[in-house]
């Protein structure tokens, strides 16, 4: 059974049975807005719910005595997310944030039965009146490891750890791929699947493999640090992924690419609060600061931080789209012309490689 925790403003624990007898989502006049989080995986100190709960934590501070938040860690997705989200409503939350893509249906189920409770999903693509979505531009971030990681290879192959072959994690291996070859057109990508968004071992072995497979330069989809780690001992190179991995891989960790999810979250619970939410398709990147990468290390040339910086600049003033084109798909079919760049609606359901990525998809 998962632990839920239900955290005030002051950090204080309060006992589940918060509700009492009032109706589910149902508000007291002067009571704080109970907001409910569910994630996909442990809390712990690094990765993707880790910095989900940080967002969360950030509401806290920013609200007060406004707000009292609970969460729930390591929920299956599937018919468990269904029961978590609507016992969080039971319990009395009228705000839930849903926090991976497997959470989408469970939560169109449940913000069915009750409208009154505003839900939030991320990285989905499916909305109700009572739901928004929510994702980030990480691919931008995605774009400028791969200018990086274009210039540090001695082996033109670089690898790739991912979890599961949906848009998001696509999207992100190509734009990564994109970035290498706008620097380095010999590169190719190899990836393995690991059927997982946190699993330290398989990560890990995945790692190997690449290496074993001649990648000297790896990016990761997943959450724990176990390919910086590997990377580092093995003295090659990696990028982390959601937060900072600087501490795992002090000379492999080259860059990352983080996320600042508490401002995002500020901005919806200050329109709860103010009677002002509604239900958005939400895509926010580096300009609005949720999307942030970190400063190359001391292994990154002058030069190429230079041209990391630059590319990072021109994508921030809107003069850059990673997925610009001329732009190919593995099988050298021509998917965006020069001069276009991939329009919205494709881009965020993107199902093919960009070229340069090898092997075929699971």
């Amino acid at each position: 059974m998962n632990r839920r925790h239900l955290l005030m403003s002051a950090g204080a624990a309060v006992p589940l049975s918060w509700m009492g007898s009032r109706a589910a989502g149902a508000a007291t006049p002067g009571s704080p807005l109970k907001i409910g989080f569910i994630y996909p995986g442990p809390v712990a100190d690094v990765g993707w719910t880790y910095q989900h709960d940080l967002g969360r934590k950030m509401v806290e501070k920013e609200f007060g005595a406004r707000v009292q938040t609970t969460y729930v860690e390591k929920v299956p997705e599937g018919p468990e997310a269904d029961r978590v989200i609507r016992q969080l409503v039971t319990d009395g939350c009228q705000m839930v944030f849903t926090t991976s893509f497997g959470f989408m249906d469970p939560t169109i189920r449940v913000a069915a039965d009750f409208p009154e409770v505003a839900f939030e999903h991320c990285s989905g693509y499916k909305q109700a009146k009572n739901v928004g979505i929510y994702q980030t531009r990480f691919y931008e971030g995605a774009y400028l490891l791969g200018v990086i990681a274009g210039k540090m290879t001695k082996t033109n192959t670089l690898g790739y750890v991912a979890p599961f072959p949906i848009p998001e994690v696509i999207r992100n291996l190509s734009a990564f791929v994109l970035g290498a070859r706008s620097v380095n057109p010999k590169i190719g990508a190899k990836v393995v699947w690991i059927s997982s968004w946190y699993d330290p071992g398989r990560e890990r072995d995945a790692a190997q493999a690449l290496f074993d497979q001649g990648a000297d330069v790896l990016y990761q989809n997943t959450d724990s640090p176990a390919v910086v780690q590997l990377a580092q001992a093995k003295g090659l190179y990696a990028f982390g992924q959601d937060s900072d991995m600087t501490r795992f891989g002090p000379r492999a960790h080259l860059s990352g690419n983080t996320l600042n999810w508490g401002v995002y979250y500020v901005h919806k619970v200050r329109e709860k609060l103010a009677g002002q939410w509604k239900a958005e398709d939400t895509k926010w990147g580096m300009k609005e600061g949720i999307v942030q990468v970190v400063a190359p290390n001391a292994e990154v040339p002058r030069e190429v931080a230079a041209l990391f910086e630059q590319k990072k600049a021109e994508i921030l003033a809107g003069r850059f789209h990673p997925f610009s084109g001329p732009l190919k798909d593995a099988a050298g079919t021509l998917r965006v012309p020069a001069g276009k760049t991939l329009p919205e609606d494709e881009l965020w359901k993107m199902t093919w490689y960009a070229e340069g990525v090898l092997g075929k998809q699971p």
